[in-house]
């Protein structure tokens, strides 16, 4: 009995050493590890834009004026409300300080907004030839609807179309006698003539954008822009001539001024706290 015992725990125990010895030849498996969630990616993408640009606004149109009452242009037997051939007005050149600030939609999309305001002194043209009308201020509150190409790199060129509205100020008439001729050919107005009254009526218009922005970093950019704008006001105004006593008049004056502008460029956000459009 004993030899039979002692036979079975031999056999156990021979059979326990195999079966270890081939598990240590099979290959070792391990549950695999439990995937690790991404990192949270943070965009620090914002869609604003600001712009500090220097800009000449360069008036480029022409004005035609009209004697409200015929006073004038009775003597040459026009009747009121006709046009005083040979007269005009022109605008100064001035060169002014412009923030824009834009908001864009994507990449490519945005919209921009232009605060600034501008003083011109007014010339008279024609047989008003370098005489004093007047001087007003305006402010062309103007939104632009852009398209940004963002192929080219650091070059990133844009245009833009939109509607404003030129809100006129502090128009003031020369109050100077100026040489000046009567509609009649060659009859100068003894005395000369001067306006002692100007208004101008506030309008709305649309101008066309052109520019590029060359982006020095993420952040900081120059920029140069070319606008024009189709800026064509009425105006009224009082002429005194000691021959004639005053005469009220009417102007229209297609202004249409270029804006030709440089300055910098900064975009909100990014990594260092500003890109305004990401691209």
């Amino acid at each position: 009995m004993k030899k039979i015992v002692t036979g079975v725990v031999s056999a156990l125990f021979a059979g326990s050493m195999s079966a270890a010895a081939l598990a240590a030849d099979l290959p070792s498996r391990r549950a695999p590890a439990a995937a690790e969630p991404a990192p949270m990616f943070v965009d620090s993408y914002q869609p604003f834009q600001i712009r500090l640009k220097a800009t000449a606004v360069i008036p480029d149109g022409k004005s035609a004026m009209y004697d409200r009452l015929g006073v004038l242009n009775g003597l040459a037997s026009f009747g009121p409300g006709s046009q005083l051939v040979g007269y005009g007005a022109k605008p100064s050149i001035s060169v002014i300080p412009e923030v824009d600030l834009a908001y864009y939609f994507n990449r490519n999309f945005a919209v921009e907004t232009i605060c600034c305001i501008s003083h011109h002194d007014i010339k008279g043209s024609g047989f008003l030839s370098g005489a004093n009308i007047g001087s007003a201020w305006v402010i062309p509150a103007t939104v632009l609807f852009q398209y940004h190409f963002t192929n080219f790199g650091a070059f990133q060129p844009y245009v833009g179309v939109g509607p404003n509205f030129n809100l006129w100020l502090g128009e003031k008439g020369g109050n100077t006698l100026n040489a000046a001729y009567l509609p009649l050919a060659g009859i100068m107005a003894p005395g000369g003539v001067a306006v002692t009254d100007l208004k101008i009526k506030n309008n709305f218009g649309i101008a066309g954008q052109i520019g590029f922005d060359y982006m020095i970093n993420q952040n900081w950019g120059i920029n140069v822009d070319l606008k024009r704008y189709l800026m064509r006001p009425t105006a009224y105004a009082t002429v005194w001539s000691p021959a004639v006593g005053f005469i009220p008049v009417r102007a229209k004056v297609n202004v249409d001024p270029w804006l030709v502008s440089a300055g910098l460029t900064y975009r909100f956000g990014g990594a260092s706290g500003g890109v305004v459009a990401k691209y």
